[in-house]
């Protein structure tokens, strides 16, 4: 199996203890490249994690030829512009939540990678956590009444 060569466009806190480390700790998968704006915190990011290339430009790492596939994980405002330029260069997308800011965005992400066959996914990795599964299985059965909001 081809190990998958990971970009990480925005290295905030959500990068620092859960995916950062976790595209490294994962089978056939390594974190290359990571972009933040401000290069100085990319560099120190890319440093501390043992990453092996930095960018302050996102269409830099978009474009790197060694990344494979990109994890979006700015504030949402931006995942709609990032997944599209993934997207355009046939770049796989792993966007955190929220998906985006509305609808119509979601739906333009969906719609460009469908149409160009490249898969998107959305960082909701909680439903599969048994704490969840219970609450759902709960509210389901009907053993906790009516879940009225």
């Amino acid at each position: 199996m081809k190990t998958i060569r990971w970009g990480i466009i925005g290295c905030g806190n959500v990068t620092e203890v859960k995916s950062g480390p976790g595209f490294q700790k994962a089978s056939h998968s390594s974190l290359v490249a990571v972009m933040r704006r401000d290069g100085r915190l990319a560099q120190d990011y890319a440093q501390r994690h043992g990453v092996p290339k930095w960018y302050d430009d996102a269409g830099a790492l978009i474009h790197d030829p060694e990344v494979d596939a990109v994890y979006i994980a700015t504030p949402p405002a931006f995942h709609r512009e990032y997944t599209l330029a993934c997207a355009q260069v046939g770049k796989p997308v792993y966007v955190e939540k929220p998906m985006a800011m509305n609808w119509q965005e979601c739906h333009d992400m969906i719609e460009t990678c469908r149409s160009g066959e490249i898969p998107l996914f959305v960082a909701y990795y909680r439903r599969a956590l048994p704490r969840f599964l219970k609450i759902k299985e709960l509210g389901e059965s009907g053993t906790i009444g009516e879940v009225r909001s």
